[in-house]
């Protein structure tokens, strides 16, 4: 090997542990920042979650998600979606419960004693015929 060579790959070599230093110290100041971001991020949304805890609306409902065409047409089978836990407060969840109880309550009713009001498509239930 000349020389000349030797003293260039030398040179590169130490050119290159200079810089890997330099990297390295780069490299964990991005990583310190990244996760006190993602630290800060989980801490607001925490204290998010305390407001919202604390401030109950109770006369908003859930909203309704819209079927899209799209999603229509696909085969139920096919793809089973996993139904998703509702974030909703223990306040809420008593008071859609209770909601919900009254509305099985009166269904059942209406179902025990069917009123006539000629509604009926029977024509042999029909009075005066």
């Amino acid at each position: 090997m000349k020389l000349k060579d030797l003293k260039k790959k030398v040179r590169r070599l130490e050119a290159r542990l200079r810089e890997g230093p330099k990297k390295l110290a780069k490299l964990k100041r991005k990583l310190a920042a990244l996760t006190a971001a993602k630290a800060r991020k989980a801490q607001k949304k925490a204290a998010a979650r305390a407001v919202a805890r604390q401030t109950v609306k109770p006369t908003t409902a859930p909203k309704k998600k819209s079927v899209s065409p799209a999603t229509a047409t696909k085969s139920g089978d096919a793809t089973k979606k996993v139904k998703k836990k509702l974030n909703i407060s223990p306040e809420r969840r008593a008071q859609l419960s209770a909601a919900m109880k009254a509305r099985w309550a009166a269904k059942r009713a209406a179902d025990a004693n069917p009123s006539g009001t000629g509604t009926s498509q029977d024509p042999a239930l029909t009075p005066g015929m």
